[in-house]
């Protein structure tokens, strides 16, 4: 039985078309609401719970090029897709769904609770009195986790993660961030690093760092991490790697000051005396 697929419009009505078959559940029947982390979409790196999850619901709610990754686990499901910056929308068209009695899956990228629907999805629950919906979250791999296993063992010891957009987070508070976790030498992982619009945040995450740490200090850039023929990996220095191409796909791992390379592997020793 083939999936139908349901796209929002620009006011955020995830359903602009009557979903076939919505009402086989009274009103008054509540559904369950699942928030799964599908990792890097490649079904190898999902979790056995989440391929069970996502077989056994009668909707998959996300962003399309998520939906687009996952299209081998389709089957019977209804799709509900929508666009980029679209986040609340999918959330209330889900909270619908399961509130009439339906199972729906919220899909997210790597780890829905690391930057991705966890939090808001709870929020709208909140917002909207339905706290007692319920609810499971599944975890996946993350980027820095996928881009990790990539460039060999860069995060054994403390790391920090750090969102360089500014759609969401005033700039000054991501380079307080940048700053903070350099002084404290922490490990850095970089989520979307650069864009088209963003060219520069970047380039001062660089300038902050080298007043911390050497400037050859091992950087990993792993682009579409554990994404089969897609993924790619360089590995190179706190002085160069801004000169290598780099962008929102980009995960940008960059060591602290006892990182080395061990012939092709980028490694912070955990401390261990050999």
């Amino acid at each position: 039985m083939r999936s139908s697929e349901l796209t929002g419009n620009s006011k955020g009505t995830a359903n602009s078309t009557e979903i076939q078959g919505s009402g086989s559940h009274s009103s008054d029947q509540r559904g369950k609401l699942f928030i799964v982390g599908i990792g890097p979409g490649d079904p190898d790196h999902m979790t056995a719970r989440v391929q069970s999850v996502l077989n056994e619901v009668e909707f998959i709610v996300g962003y399309k090029t998520y939906i687009d990754l996952i299209r081998p686990l389709i089957t019977h499901q209804q799709i509900v897709a929508t666009g980029m910056r679209q986040e609340i929308d999918r959330c209330r068209e889900a909270i619908r769904l399961a509130a009439e009695g339906h199972s729906v899956a919220v899909i997210s990228s790597g780890d829905a609770g690391v930057y991705g629907m966890a939090g808001i999805l709870i929020e709208c629950l909140d917002q909207e009195g339905l706290l007692d919906l319920p609810l499971e979250i599944i975890p996946g791999v993350t980027a820095a986790s996928a881009a990790a296993s990539m460039l060999g063992a860069p995060l054994m010891h403390d790391f920090a993660v750090i969102s360089l957009s500014d759609l969401l987070t005033p700039w000054e508070v991501i380079e307080k961030r940048v700053r903070l976790a350099a002084e404290g030498d922490f490990i850095l992982a970089i989520y979307n690093p650069k864009s088209k619009g963003r060219t520069q945040h970047i380039e001062t995450t660089r300038e902050i760092l080298l007043r911390y740490r050497s400037p050859e200090t091992p950087v990993g850039l792993v682009r579409e991490a554990l994404r089969g023929d897609e993924s790619s990996v360089q590995i190179t220095t706190l002085a160069d790697f801004t000169n290598h191409p780099i962008d929102m796909l980009t995960t940008v791992i960059i060591g602290n000051s006892q990182t080395r390379m061990l012939g092709p592997y980028m490694v912070t020793p955990r401390g261990y005396m050999l």
